[in-house]
């Protein structure tokens, strides 16, 4: 048999070398993986509107979770949207409203709603109005707690002062205009209204974060253009000191400060809230005069506007996830990637290799995009960590299955 009379007829003898060599090369081209772990999560549309702002609170304490959003708060756990208020439109396809932030703001017992407008001087809070007129149906009044400013990027309630109730936090996008926040009081007919704190006036700038810079076991805000140092004893006393060296590039609100790679130090995972980028900082051993130093390290460039980031417990093994997505049309989509596809991602950190890696919990065009807040609750009792975002294609509940 002649080599030309091989390749025409094949040599019966060398079928199962010529095989077995096919399966091994197959076989040496595979990566293998191990068995999948990856979360699934149903997804359900509450409402289709510019509505940016969600909340999870028990709104008519039933003992079941509701999600407020915007204009309507939907009782759990069907999630049927019923009146909270009316929004102004604006700016061609806006709401004018930058967040939902549940709270009792009266003390009757009852979640009220605090909420502001990008443009809007007027910060205020809606009154929940009770068992009777929930079940009808009936909107929420609407009170102001202080005549403000515009130019208000996101507002957060945190508790600066230690004594229970949350201070407004408000995220101005004019770097010159002052780092505030608003102290919860009462009038003296007992009606409830804010005081301005001034916690510096070197400026803030779109986007912040709470954590301890520096290690001396206070909590310290971040903003785009440093950290304010919280100070020691009476923190709304006076200003706190101001530091340059985490100046971000519009970064998202909020970004988040917590020890990645557990060397003492906390870090800073951070989003280009406009642009394309979403990056971890991770902190070195500081200077002689005690400046902060960072080394920035990407996570992933592949799509644009995380505008607002979320570390929870998403898998319950005692460690937190990122969470965050695309801001659907942050700027009516002129911003770089603006009208690119909508997508929500978690992703999972891994200290020994120093590496996130990305999960999908709706990939792109899926129907899913962010908005203002990102909310993580277990909404049904399974527990099961879920997940709430209201953006330009819609308010969702995207309720977890488990790996």
């Amino acid at each position: 048999m002649n080599r030309s009379q091989v390749s025409r007829r094949g040599a019966p003898w060398m079928l199962p070398l010529l095989m077995g060599a096919i399966a091994w090369g197959i076989l040496n081209s595979i990566t293998w993986a191990e068995p999948s772990a990856e979360l699934k999560f149903s997804k359900k549309c509450l409402l289709f509107s510019p509505n940016e702002g969600c909340g999870v609170a028990d709104v008519d304490q039933d003992g079941v979770l509701d999600i407020i959003a915007g204009t309507h708060w939907c009782k759990g756990p069907e999630y049927i949207p019923r009146p909270l208020r009316d929004i102004d439109e604006f700016g061609g396809e806006y709401y004018s409203q930058n967040g939902d932030h549940p709270y009792d703001v009266d003390g009757d017992g009852w979640i009220d709603v605090i909420s502001q407008g990008w443009m809007d001087p007027q910060l205020c809070w809606y009154r929940n109005p009770g068992p009777e007129k929930l079940a009808k149906g009936l909107k929420w009044e609407k009170r102001v707690l202080a005549e403000t400013r515009g130019q208000n990027e996101a507002l957060a309630l945190k508790d600066l002062d230690g004594d229970g109730v949350p201070e407004i936090f408000v995220s101005c996008w004019d770097p010159k205009a002052p780092a505030v926040a608003w102290k919860l009081t009462k009038t003296e007919k007992g009606e409830p209204t804010v005081t301005k704190i001034v916690l510096g006036e070197q400026g803030g700038g779109h986007g912040y974060g709470f954590g301890d810079v520096n290690g001396d076991g206070r909590e310290d805000i971040l903003c785009e253009l440093g950290w304010y140092e919280r100070p020691d004893g009476k923190p709304l006393a006076g200003p706190w000191k101001f530091h340059p060296e985490t100046a971000l590039a519009h970064p998202s609100c909020p970004f988040i400060i917590t020890d990645l790679n557990e060397d003492g130090r906390n870090d800073i995972i951070w989003g280009k809230a406009h642009d394309f980028g979403l990056y971890w900082w991770e902190q070195g051993v500081p200077k002689p005069d005690g400046a902060t130093t960072w080394t920035e390290h990407l996570i992933d460039k592949s799509w644009s506007q995380p505008h607002c980031l979320a570390w929870e417990d998403l898998d319950g093994d005692g460690r937190c996830e990122l969470i965050t997505g695309k801001r659907v049309r942050a700027h009516n989509g002129n911003d770089p990637g603006g009208l690119e596809p909508e997508c929500l991602f978690y992703y999972t950190w891994n200290k020994e290799k120093r590496l996130f890696t990305r999960h999908v919990i709706s990939d792109f065009g899926g129907g899913v995009g962010g908005g203002m807040q990102i909310r993580v609750a277990d909404l049904n009792g399974d527990q099961r960590a879920d997940v709430v975002v209201a953006g330009k294609t819609g308010t969702w509940v995207l309720l977890q299955e488990g790996p």
